[in-house]
């Protein structure tokens, strides 16, 4: 089912609705929420979804899951095509499907799964062969693996607003010193705060930030030079240590298995 509306499928009487949808480099859409859960693959180009919560990055040939109700803003980095899964919360309870945000890894099978059910009509045979593949699709979402791209945002008002100025402006150079003062807090109180809050160190989530920033820009063709000189890193060999050290992969060998998966 191909449209650019998702609202008027979230009444259809049905536990999954699938859309597919084209989307141009930088389209982005301000804070909504679903009444269903969303599963958005992007099936080519880069997805950036953003909630009270924190950022999760979606690459090419990856999925995000959104509960239902959850406020969520997204952002297409480059031009993207975006099949979503449309999840009932019953379907997604019996399912046991996350109660927050993540990022999947998406199977062969799940591909094909997704593609074949673009082409069915919305108030299709629950009995039939139509019924027992979107009840597989559901499964198969269920058992995919859930990727680390995903960084936090602490409650904190104060805290979360200079968080995001650095997700506006990535930079392993933005130092604690300069992060704490926009907070309006001495670093050792930033510090604490941000541990509590977040789980990780400042450096840890700062780090996190701008890889994902540089999955991204990478995503989008940048060169790996460009990206780590932008991100701030000293040299093209020091962004890539650090992002091996973090994926397992350098930038080259991600991108090449992201092309070929």
């Amino acid at each position: 089912m191909r449209n650019t509306l998702v609202d008027p499928f979230e009444d259809i009487p049905r536990g999954v609705v699938v859309t597919a949808n084209d989307y141009a480099a930088g389209s982005s859409f301000p804070v909504h929420a679903h009444r269903r859960g969303q599963f958005a693959f992007a099936a080519c180009g880069t997805i950036s979804v953003t909630t009270p919560e924190g950022r999760w990055l979606v690459p090419p040939q990856r999925a995000c899951w959104v509960p239902a109700g959850v406020a969520h803003e997204m952002t297409m980095g480059g031009p993207v095509t975006m099949l979503n899964a449309f999840v009932s919360p019953d379907e997604a309870q019996a399912a046991q499907l996350p109660a927050a945000c993540c990022v999947y890894g998406v199977s062969a099978l799940l591909r094909q799964l997704l593609e074949e059910a673009i082409d069915l009509p919305a108030m299709y045979d629950v009995d039939g062969r139509a019924g027992k593949l979107m009840n597989l699709l559901v499964a198969e979402i269920a058992s995919m693996s859930r990727l680390s791209l995903h960084a936090p945002l602490p409650v904190d008002p104060r805290l979360a607003r200079a968080c995001r100025r650095l997700f506006d402006a990535p930079s392993v150079a933005t130092g604690l010193d300069m992060i704490a003062a926009e907070a309006g807090m001495s670093r050792r109180t930033f510090t604490r705060h941000f541990r509590v809050q977040t789980g990780v160190s400042f450096a840890e989530w700062r780090q996190q930030v701008c890889l994902l920033a540089a999955i991204e820009r990478l995503s989008g063709g940048q060169p790996v030079t460009r990206v780590a000189l932008d991100l701030g890193y000293a040299s093209p060999s020091a962004f890539s240590s650090a992002f091996r050290r973090v994926l397992g992969e350098t930038p080259t060998q991600y991108l090449e298995t992201r092309r070929t998966a």
